[in-house]
């Protein structure tokens, strides 16, 4: 491998240059602040966590994780979410906390990627964690916070697709039992949007005619709360109508919140977090073709921790918010440019205090001669020639 030249960097990784810092830190302000005001509290976690804790308890694929030796020898990896090392706070520092819990961040986190499928390895997020409420109430809330953060991101185009995990295997354990594998073939192609895909793996399999319509019937499922009334026909497998009642419930929910014209059900949904246990959701913005938010109901995962609770959250894609939408515009103030010779240079300063004190940038220039000065709105000159 050659070395790389001096103004290289890592695949995957970017520099964000003012304009986009600027951006970028809006977003940030206004989307915490609304999270705020929904009561959630901003939390803060090391970039590098313990392997055998995080890292392992993490949905992140092995592969997918970046590692590291620390100088004891013990396995370190850089955190992959956040919702993993939320969960060991909630379990250890905050385990004397009365439940629920609301919790806010934001945060970069990192995932090893093939150099060539273009993807970021670093990336930024923004989302909140709901511990100790396993109540459909909990969901809607952050489904309904999901479209309050992305309208405060400046996101106005956008739709919400909501699915539930124990839909789609109750539905493949009652047509195909026992055969993980081909449950799990299915999910994945589900997961990449490879219908053509899912519907051959069907055609291969020993199915029922009626099975097999009614599997690729899934492929259909998809709309507003009628489609909860089709789903409840499928089946009558106690999973697949569990969840369907539970989507309903979180549906009547978000009526009265106001937010169901930006929500659908999508039950071909399954989820790409192993964690998720109940309902999942993905936010899509018209201007984009990737998920802008995503999010779910993780039951289990804190038990890893030793602090058995329910949970529920999402996060922002703030990255692609800020490449991708353009309907949060930053003002931008100039600063003032001060510039004063060698024998104003004391009042100079005092005069930029003044200014900074009353919230406006200062750029301070020493100069030697007329010919240096500089005219304009924002300049101030202290010279005396």
């Amino acid at each position: 491998m050659s070395k790389p030249k001096g103004f290289e960097k890592p695949a995957g990784v970017r520099d964000y240059l003012p304009f986009a810092v600027e951006k970028l830190r809006e977003i940030e302000r206004r989307v915490l602040d609304c999270m705020a005001g929904w009561g959630y509290r901003q939390i803060m976690t090391p970039t590098m966590e313990y392997y055998d804790t995080v890292g392992v308890a993490s949905s992140t694929s092995d592969q997918k994780l970046f590692k590291l030796l620390n100088n004891r020898g013990t396995t370190m990896v850089l955190r992959s979410d956040m919702t993993t090392p939320i969960a060991r706070v909630v379990s250890s520092l905050l385990k004397e906390e009365p439940l629920p819990l609301r919790l806010s961040y934001h945060a970069n986190v990192f995932r090893s990627i093939e150099e060539e499928a273009g993807k970021e390895a670093e990336f930024y997020q923004t989302g909140v964690e709901l511990v100790g409420d396993n109540s459909a109430e909990a969901d809607a809330e952050v489904v309904a916070l999901a479209v309050a953060s992305l309208q405060a991101a400046g996101v106005s185009s956008f739709k919400i697709a909501l699915g539930h995990v124990g839909f789609l295997n109750g539905l493949l354990e009652e047509a195909i039992p026992g055969r993980e594998d081909v449950q799990q073939e299915l999910k994945d192609r589900l997961l990449r949007r490879d219908f053509v895909g899912y519907r051959e793996i069907l055609a291969q399999q020993d199915l029922s005619a009626g099975q097999r319509n009614e599997l690729a019937g899934i492929l259909k499922l998809r709309g507003g709360k009628e489609v909860c009334r089709e789903a409840q026909k499928l089946s009558n497998n106690s999973l697949v109508k569990s969840s369907i009642e539970y989507l309903s419930a979180v549906w009547e929910a978000l009526e009265d919140f106001d937010v169901a014209r930006h929500v659908i059900i999508d039950l071909t949904m399954i989820g790409d977090f192993s964690y998720y246990t109940g309902l999942i959701f993905e936010g899509y913005a018209a201007d984009i073709g990737f998920p802008v938010c995503g999010g779910g109901r993780y039951d289990k995962l804190l038990q890893q921790f030793g602090r058995p609770a329910p949970a529920t959250g999402f996060s922002l894609k703030t990255n692609r918010i800020l490449d991708g939408v353009d309907g949060l515009k930053v003002g931008r103030e100039l600063p003032v440019l001060m510039q004063y010779d060698v024998s104003n240079r004391r009042r100079a300063y005092v005069e930029a205090e003044r200014l900074r004190s009353e919230g406006r940038g200062v750029r301070m220039q020493l100069i030697s001669g007329p010919d240096e000065l500089r005219i304009g709105d924002d300049v101030i000159t202290l010279v005396s020639f």
